[in-house]
């Protein structure tokens, strides 16, 4: 077994990566660049290796810097993580060339996986179920319609060097083909130095489920189950989980069955995942093979009790898996909710900057035993399961760190397991309720809304869901009347605790409790509730002014920011900030302002006038952080609706700001060059 490895990466990744060489006694090595010389990968390793300026392409994926900090540290092997190196061949052949062991597959399995006509050749011959498609190069757009329309409509255009979703266009007759094929053309060739293309069928209700595939030197492999990664914005998975809640056993064995026969096809060893596309009859269709360990692989080791990158550690060292197909057993369920540094509230634009607060809730252990009844160790250490659900954070953030501009917006893995999907789902809810975030803009409140939202309850799900639900994007989640009660209940005893405690600090210890009083109006979502607080030693009974009450208990203390209740027998946990008269309160996607009053207070409220937003509809403002690259307009211009005004860089993207509708510019205040907050204004317009 390797003595020492490097992690060729970064972020939550890379510590993942270091508990599980922990844990087997292997020492590590992080490598970071710039902006990451005090992040998180770089404090858990045993050493640290600088590697270049904050940008990527001049640190974390040139391999020349990353062969020299092997050859510094003496490292044995090298783990990729995904991204950056993890699927190019030329690393691969370097740290072959240097005698240093990959963990991850050979050189032409990634050879032969990357390119998707190839691979789609490769799985045909292997007797693994392909998209009706023209996998041979075409020439022009005439040929593209004639194949379109031997294929039959609707047909997907896709980059054959593609990825991320670029170079891909959706065609429903000819004249969309014609125009497909060329846009794709173009952009591929932009993005990948490659234009390519070819044409499949487009599946219709269509779901994205993987499997997971491990194989060995010495001719062994095995699957370990499915993930369905079908909730999805802009080709990029948001929610995974594994099981599906919609293959049988018998489409599950197939799908297994003809991802061994590919990864046996490539002469595959170490972890990997075939993706595949499966419409509403559970006919399925081979997409892509993964090469690597995928981001979503924590909700495989919480059904299966297999301890993916330590089995990625053997097989590099030449070991046999130590399992069959027989010994890989699906226990429970399990979700993963991916936390993005981006601002729902703003089109899921980028956000960066200082992590005020973050604290995650407590990671749990839970989840499947092996037949022998030996609790198998989940790469957090755990010895032995302590409840009924389980919930896991893979992250490379810590409070008080900066999050960057220069990488990929995901700064954790939110996991839960549970004995059914319907408990793996509510120990998510909780989770995600319980996660404390401050500083900058963050997915949690959509990943709550998917978590409640009925279709994806039921499993009623494809890879349309977001852009079908959330067609406008997403505003936040206005709480049903239920659900809102409870808040209503919780807030009205949390303002009586508040009260008491307010009368003990004025002074007025005597009979403070008789001080306090019982009646009290919520207001909250634009509706007035008249309830009567009830308290006793276990809590408070909150009555509502329809005879419907509601029962609370809780150890929360004014100053706590989160308060975990039990209203009626069922957990409530809420994100408190004190604002006049009442709390700010943030639950289940809500963004609540909770005002508690008195009757009297309440009723003098009502008559106070309602501040108007400031109009800004002659302003243009900056959505989001970043950079000012380009300005497409001058003072004095006349703009139309839709036109470019500027384009703004964050993250690596590129943001074009254009017009709401016709007007002329009348003042601009940024230039090129410029670094802007969020609402700084960039134009004036007349």
């Amino acid at each position: 077994m390797f003595k020492k490895i490097l992690i060729a990466n970064r972020g939550e990744i890379a510590c993942r990566v270091i508990k599980t060489a922990r844990r087997m006694g292997i020492a590590t090595v992080a490598v970071y660049s710039d902006a990451d010389a005090e992040a998180l990968h770089v404090r858990m390793a045993d050493e640290a290796i600088h590697i270049g300026p904050s940008p990527a392409n001049q640190s974390y994926i040139v391999i020349d810097k990353i062969m020299e900090a092997i050859r510094s540290s003496g490292a044995e092997a090298v783990h990729p993580g995904y991204g950056f190196l993890s699927e190019n061949p030329r690393f691969a052949e370097a740290l072959e060339a240097a005698g240093v062991a990959f963990i991850g597959p050979p050189k032409g399995a990634i050879e032969a996986m990357g390119d998707k006509i190839t691979s789609k050749k490769i799985a045909d011959e292997a007797g693994v179920s392909t998209v009706p498609g023209h996998m041979g190069l075409i020439a022009d757009a005439d040929e593209a319609v004639q194949i379109a329309g031997q294929i039959g409509y609707p047909v997907m255009i896709k980059a054959s060097a593609g990825g991320g979703g670029k170079g891909m266009r959706i065609a429903w007759d000819e004249a969309e083909a014609r125009e497909g094929f060329q846009s794709s053309k173009n952009e591929a060739a932009a993005s990948f130095g490659d234009d390519r293309i070819f044409i499949e069928k487009f599946v219709t209700q269509p779901r994205h489920i993987e499997i997971q595939v491990l194989a060995d030197t010495h001719g062994n492999a095995v699957y370990l189950g499915e993930r369905e990664c079908s909730i999805q914005r802009r080709n990029q998975k948001v929610i995974e989980e594994a099981p599906s809640p919609f293959l049988d056993e018998a489409t599950r064995r197939a799908m297994g069955e003809q991802a061994v026969a590919l990864a046996q096809a490539v002469g595959y060893a170490s972890a990997g995942t075939v993706e595949f596309i499966v419409d509403g009859d559970r006919n399925f269709y081979f997409l892509e093979m993964n090469t690597r360990l995928q981001v979503e692989h924590p909700v495989t080791e919480l059904i299966t009790g297999v301890d993916l990158v330590e089995q990625m550690i053997r097989v590099a060292a030449g070991e046999k898996l130590a399992l069959s197909q027989d010994d890989v057993t699906l226990t429970g369920w399990a979700m993963e909710s991916r936390l993005y540094a981006e601002d729902p509230y703003r089109g899921f634009l980028p956000s960066i900057g200082r992590l005020t607060r973050y604290r995650p809730p407590q990671e749990v252990a839970a989840g499947p035993l092996s037949e022998g009844g030996k609790w198998l160790p989940q790469p957090g250490g755990a010895e032995a399961p302590t409840a009924e659900t389980a919930v896991r954070n893979d992250t490379g953030v810590y409070e008080g760190g900066e999050i960057s501009m220069f990488y990929d917006p995901m700064i954790a893995k939110l996991c839960t397991w549970g004995p059914d999907r319907a408990a793996a789902i509510e120990a998510m809810r909780v989770a995600l309720d319980s996660f404390e975030v401050e500083g900058i803009g963050h997915n949690l409140p959509f990943l709550s809304a998917v978590m409640d939202h009925p279709k994806f309850v039921s499993g009623d799900i494809t890879t349309a869901f977001i852009a079908e639900e959330y067609p406008d994007g997403f505003d936040g989640v206005t709480l049903p009347q239920g659900a809102l009660t409870r808040v209503a209940a919780a807030a009205a005893a949390m303002h009586r605790v508040a009260e008491i405690r307010r009368t003990r600090i004025s002074g007025r210890m005597d009979h403070h409790e008789r001080r306090v009083g019982t009646d009290w109006v919520v207001r909250a979502q634009g509706t007035d509730m008249a309830v009567v607080v009830d308290a006793d030693r276990e809590g408070a009974t909150v009555t509502f002014d329809d005879g419907a009450t509601r029962r609370v208990a809780s150890d929360w203390t004014p100053g706590q920011s989160l308060a975990r209740l039990d209203v009626d027998g069922a957990p409530l946990v809420l994100k408190v900030a004190r604002i006049p008269a009442g709390y700010r309160l943030r639950t289940r996607g809500a963004d609540l302002k909770v005002h508690v009053l008195s009757p009297r207070q309440a009723e003098l409220s009502a008559n106070l006038p309602i501040k108007e937003p400031a109009d800004t509809s002659k302003l243009l403002l900056c959505p989001m952080p970043g950079l000012m690259v380009k300005l497409s307009v001058a003072v004095g211009d006349e703009v139309q609706e839709g036109q470019a005004l500027c384009t703004v860089e964050a993250m690596k993207m590129e943001n074009i700001l254009r017009a709401e509708r016709k007007g002329t510019v009348a003042a601009i205040n940024a230039d090129e060059g410029d670094s802007l907050a969020v609402d700084d204004v960039i134009m004036e317009f007349e």
